[in-house]
């Protein structure tokens, strides 16, 4: 008698086009274990972020304005359930593995230090060998999650995934070289998802934030993209299907004006954004924090860092983890704690 899950594989191969990736075809986990009755491979490895620490955390996390007073900026959060949306939309149209897309996009930001990218300039800068905020998440969910070091064993195709979606400043998000693929078209659908939800929704947050006037975006991407953030999504994800039904999803695809307008629109917002000297203002303090904390609590190791990090990899990737993980508002808390006077407080008389 087959499982549920057994059904739902079933299901699967039944209704995805044959380039997507099957559940039953995974290259499995680095630790085997038993197959859940229910739920299958990838369906079990969203399962397993969504309820992680480290995606909790991702609420207090700076997208693009720090500790923002106003109920509608984006954190890291909403950020990724955003790029879980488009990427999930993607799928669907394109008859992939929506949970394997989902879970490869749920994850894919869990490693992002506080205090947005200028965290992660600072981090890049002190620690011995550089950081990376991929590279950090794909540390997580192999190690760091479960506190022994087990991480969430999830599947080969989902940490695949994770560090293949970034592109940097200057990388392509999508028409990559076969070389530089990833090994699924749905982890090649959130590389393309992150940027399209990143540049439209930061181009909100600055507009809203008073940095950015629209009438100041690219004109050449306006006229592609259109004018609004639906407007540009609905282009680009449309584009991003008949582009990649045309090649018969031999790799996700992008026609060449979208992808200029969409780079061009990147470029801009470096520029005018998240370079931009009132936007990051606050974050020259943040440097100071991140400084300040990795010269403290490498003084004091015992107190602040994981035992079994500071024992198998050293001190440098114990505080490297320590810093990573920590939300805006706990990196604020510890450095007044660390470093600012309490005021002494006059004992009660008898």
């Amino acid at each position: 008698m087959t499982t549920i899950r057994q059904q739902l594989e079933a299901r699967e191969r039944a209704m995805l086009v044959p380039q997507a990736m099957f559940s039953d075809a995974t290259q499995g986990r680095a630790r085997p274990e038993a197959e859940d009755p229910i739920r299958p491979a990838f369906q079990r490895d969203r399962d397993r972020v969504v309820h992680s620490k480290a995606f909790r955390r991702l609420k207090h996390k700076t997208q693009v304005f720090f500790s923002p007073a106003g109920d509608h900026y984006r954190t890291r959060l909403t950020h990724t359930l955003e790029v879980s949306q488009i990427a999930r939309t993607l799928a669907k149209v394109l008859r992939l593995h929506e949970e394997l897309t989902e879970a490869i996009t749920l994850a894919h930001d869990l490693g992002h230090t506080p205090f947005g990218h200028a965290g992660e300039r600072v981090l890049d800068k002190l620690v011995p060998g550089g950081f990376s905020h991929a590279t950090q998440s794909l540390r997580i969910v192999e190690v760091l999650e479960q506190h022994g070091g087990e991480g969430l064993n999830l599947t080969f195709e989902v940490r695949q995934g994770i560090s293949t979606h970034s592109k940097g400043k200057y990388g392509l998000p999508i028409n990559v070289p076969a070389s530089e693929r990833a090994a699924t078209l749905e982890a090649q659908i959130a590389r393309v998802a992150d940027i399209i939800a990143y540049v439209n929704h930061d181009i909100d947050d600055a507009v809203r934030a008073g940095v950015l006037d629209p009438r100041d975006l690219p004109r050449s991407a306006a006229e592609v993209l259109g004018e609004t953030s639906s407007d540009r999504i609905g282009v680009m994800v449309t584009d991003v299907v008949e582009q990649s039904l045309a090649c018969g999803l031999e790799s996700l695809r992008m026609s060449e004006p979208v992808l200029q307008a969409l780079l061009d629109l990147r470029a801009f917002m470096f520029a005018h954004v998240y370079e931009n000297e009132v936007a990051t203002a606050e974050f020259a303090k943040a440097t100071g924090i991140l400084g300040g904390l990795w010269e403290k609590v490498r003084e004091q190791p015992a107190t602040w860092l994981d035992v079994r990090t500071l024992e198998r990899e050293g001190l440098d990737a114990a505080a490297r983890d320590f810093l990573a993980g920590m939300t805006d508002r706990y990196a604020v808390r510890l450095f007044e704690e660390l470093y600012i006077p309490r005021p002494w407080i006059e004992a009660p008389r008898a």
